[in-house]
């Protein structure tokens, strides 16, 4: 299988100096971004995305997006993840920020791999601990959804839809799963 080289690199983040686009020259069978001046090799690695499905009771929590893209759709509380971070506390940052929610974090529920987009979705089980929140500026308002109340076509991510469908499948079934899915 081959994989394309994006090209969205274009200048040595070392020395400043114009990349090429070839095979390095220690046998990696990819072409790369590499500078010819300092002979840096540059990779383009996906981005995680990391978040939770909190719930309360029988409820799940969303919150409209006020930042693009998709600004006024509903999400999981998720966004990418940071330097020094592991996952889970990523995706608890992700939901403080996001909502304002005090939650306990439980399993890793879904990895989605979303290659045309150059990333990689991780959702985690989350209790929410009060039904109170406090959104952040990304979020025009946090609510709790019955499974039959979520806003199903205005859902912000096909990730964001697919880690539901799963969740509230496993809830009925009374068993939850480790769910790794790819979406093209």
């Amino acid at each position: 299988m081959t994989h394309p080289v994006t090209g969205s690199i274009k200048h040595c983040k070392n020395c400043g100096s114009a990349v090429v686009l070839r095979h390095p020259d220690d046998g990696d069978t990819r072409v790369r971004a590499v500078c010819p001046a300092c002979h840096t090799v540059h990779y383009e690695n996906p981005l995680n995305v990391v978040g939770t499905i909190p719930v309360w009771q029988d409820k799940v929590l969303l919150c409209k997006r006020n930042i693009e893209p998709r600004k006024g759709f509903w999400t999981l509380p998720a966004g990418f993840m940071e330097l020094r971070e592991t996952l889970a506390e990523g995706a608890a940052r992700e939901t403080d920020e996001e909502a304002g929610a005090d939650i306990e974090l439980q399993d890793l529920f879904t990895i989605i791999d979303v290659p045309r987009v150059g990333q990689v979705h991780f959702f985690f089980r989350a209790a929410l601990q009060s039904p109170v929140f406090d959104p952040g500026h990304e979020t025009q308002e946090a609510r709790l959804f019955s499974q039959a109340d979520i806003p199903w076509d205005d859902l912000a991510f096909r990730t964001v839809k697919e880690t539901l469908r799963c969740f509230f499948a496993d809830r009925e079934k009374g068993e939850f799963e480790l769910h790794t899915l790819s979406i093209h």
